[in-house]
């Protein structure tokens, strides 16, 4: 790496890399990151917050644990610690993903927000402009590979709502609700029925608050485990004997005999089984941890989708008004990649590969994708694999080359 500063400004900075720039120090950023580490490749990471890893760090609720089983949210050849629960919770996580990041000593550049990135067709390479988020001093990084590991949940989603800015009380997304210790004997609603919402209003509810949640659309809700075991463990094991639309099936019989039928307490299913939804549309099923049982007990409250809101109050689309508190809304998160990536041909709109998994982790000229998989970091790790193992390739086969004849002007940079 060659860095040199503007005579006319000594704030801005240009740096040309020898390896790939990576963007995002999330868990697909750090995975990509070791596997170029392994392979002897040299690369840079930027991350706009001051950690790795700042979706668990900042914008998660003290309550959170992981919702599958930790076999299955561990990096290759990395295990989790013997003595962790089967459920790691935040805290665990967070320091499993710092033990990884120190094991393959992985040193993100901190404080630096993605400003742009575009490939300049006339030198072949990517140029990367970052700002500072402590001096708003600009760095430009020059490189022959970027990587896209900023995330599916890059940025809160405050979906416009009639009225919302007439409600007078505490509006909030869910990336900022730590605990529901200061709701007590609140009336809170909790906009949306996801795995946030869902466990939001649990937590609400162990904390003597009133929770309403908003159920505006269908949504599958599936047992955490079943016969002691963990529901997703047992859809992969059923899916190496049985075709989809059959485990599908089964894991529908396995929810209702634990839940009976949940269109009852305004839970309506999904046409599509949960396994097809995820698959096709990405949608996650719910896995319960005890808020089904505050919905049946009816100290969560199920109502429909929103008409307006006015001042510490809202109305429901079935005329009902139900006077507030608090509002949380657990409408989710979004990717921000069309705000700085100037690309149309690989990224959607929405900020995703516009191949499927497992075919959108490469793009052309050097642009590669890692976490966008919607498959958690199971898809995350499958795709920082392939990307680490394609660029140390390219990367090998160009340090041969050199070696054999003059450089070209393309090479001439990276080799800084």
């Amino acid at each position: 790496m060659f860095s040199f500063s503007s005579d006319s400004d000594t704030s801005r900075r240009c740096v040309l890399v020898n390896g790939p720039v990576i963007v995002g120090a999330g868990p697909s950023g750090l995975a990509v990151a070791a596997g170029l580490k392994e392979e002897g490749v040299p690369y840079v990471i930027v991350e706009r917050a001051d950690c790795i890893a700042s979706l668990w760090q900042k914008r998660t609720y003290d309550r959170l644990k992981l919702h599958l089983p930790k076999k299955f949210c561990q990096f290759p050849n990395f295990p989790f610690p013997d003595h962790y629960p089967e459920y790691p919770n935040k805290k665990e996580f967070i320091e499993y993903l710092e033990s990884y990041a120190g094991h393959f000593d992985i040193n993100p550049k901190f404080n630096e927000c993605v400003d742009s990135a575009k490939y300049d067709d006339v030198c072949n390479l990517w140029r990367v402009k970052t700002v500072s988020g402590i001096d708003d001093s600009e760095v430009e990084y020059i490189c022959q590979w970027l990587v896209v590991a900023s995330g599916e949940n890059a940025d809160r989603n405050m979906p416009e709502i009639n009225g919302l800015k007439d409600f007078g009380g505490e509006v909030m997304h869910a990336c900022d609700y730590k605990s529901g210790e200061n709701y007590r004997g609140k009336k809170v609603l909790v906009v949306g029925c996801g795995n946030s919402g869902m466990e939001v209003s649990l937590d609400l509810c162990n904390h003597d608050a009133k929770p309403s949640m908003v159920v505006r659309s269908s949504v599958h809700v599936l047992p955490r485990e079943v016969f002691g075991k963990s529901s997703f463990e047992l859809a992969m094991l059923m899916l190496k004997w049985l075709p989809l639309w059959l485990v599908d099936k089964l894991m529908l019989l396995f929810a209702w005999f634990v839940f009976g039928n949940t269109e009852e307490y305004g839970l309506k299913r999904p046409a599509l089984g949960p396994l097809t939804l995820k698959n096709t549309q990405g949608k996650t099923p719910v896995l319960d941890i005890g808020a089904l049982e505050k919905i049946r007990s009816g100290e969560i409250q199920v109502v429909p989708a929103i008409k307006k809101f006015s001042c510490g109050m809202v109305e429901l689309e079935n005329g009902d008004k139900l006077e507030l508190d608090s509002i949380i809304m657990a409408t989710g998160y979004c990717s921000n990649v069309p705000l700085w990536l100037r690309e149309s041909e690989f990224f959607n709109k929405n900020g995703f590969p516009k191949s499927p998994f497992p075919n959108g982790w490469k793009g052309k000229g050097g642009l590669y994708a890692a976490g966008f998989t919607r498959r958690g970091l199971s898809g995350a790790t499958a795709d920082a694999m392939k990307i680490s193992q394609d660029i140390a390739k390219i990367w090998k086969d160009d340090l041969k080359q050199k070696k054999q004849k003059v450089p070209t002007h393309r090479r001439c940079i990276s080799t800084f």
